[in-house]
């Protein structure tokens, strides 16, 4: 049972169109064994094939438990669920939507100024929430100027490519000093109930103190994020 919800986890975060090798890389498991269980979770409505049948989507079954998951909670607000998490963390802790293919920031916080903020939604192949929206929307490509903010920019398509599989992998985003020199930044996505990626829980801070080597803080950020499904 660990194994069947660990593999429907990886389906939630990585997105539609996941493939068997993506999810058993995520959710730790042989790779024979990924296809014998995700044969079983397709027969029985937790997954289904995407049409083109390079991967896995969510199915049915898992809709409708999220749904009554959903059903049973009373009504609560995106900003109602961000407060709360503020609370818990000495991290600003940010909401942006990806609504039409476009990085909008619908829930600043008020105690942690974004910085190098203009460039976000300008730049979408140097930030944290940027490289998210390209690796979650096929439909929304980087400039192709590539334009170098920092030393540390990916400016080469090759590289920017790399990234992005690897982040649909692993199932969040990194920032290093490419927006702004001395500040990093992690992005997690944020789904709808079908589990398409609709937004991004964002935090940024120095570079010392924010870095995907704090599993702590990676993991606040799913936790959070897996909160606030349905809320944007």
């Amino acid at each position: 049972m660990q194994k069947a919800l660990g593999m429907l986890e990886a389906v939630a975060r990585l997105g539609p169109g996941t493939s068997a090798k993506e999810i058993a890389k995520f959710a730790g498991v042989p790779t024979t064994t990924a296809y014998r269980m995700l044969n079983l979770l397709v027969a029985d409505g937790f997954l289904v094939r995407v049409p083109d049948l390079s991967g896995f989507a969510l199915g049915r079954r898992t809709a409708e438990l999220a749904h009554a998951a959903t059903e049973s909670e009373p009504d609560i607000s995106l900003h109602d669920v961000v407060e709360e998490l503020r609370g818990h963390t000495r991290f600003g802790l940010h909401v942006a939507s990806f609504g039409g293919g476009r990085l909008r920031l619908v829930d600043k916080d008020p105690d942690h100024e974004i910085i190098a903020i203009s460039t976000l939604a300008k730049d979408l192949h140097a930030n944290a929430l940027g490289k998210l929206l390209l690796a979650h929307d096929p439909s929304v490509r980087p400039d192709p100027e590539l334009r170098r903010l920092t030393e540390h920019t990916v400016d080469d398509p090759v590289l920017l490519d790399r990234e992005l599989s690897t982040i649909r992998c692993d199932g969040y985003a990194v920032e290093n000093q490419e927006s702004r020199l001395g500040r990093a930044a992690l992005a997690v996505p944020i789904r709808d109930q079908l589990a398409v990626v609709v937004g991004g829980l964002y935090v940024q801070g120095s570079v010392e103190r924010v870095t995907a080597r704090d599993r702590e803080l990676v993991q606040f950020l799913f936790d959070g994020a897996r909160r606030l499904t349905g809320l944007i």
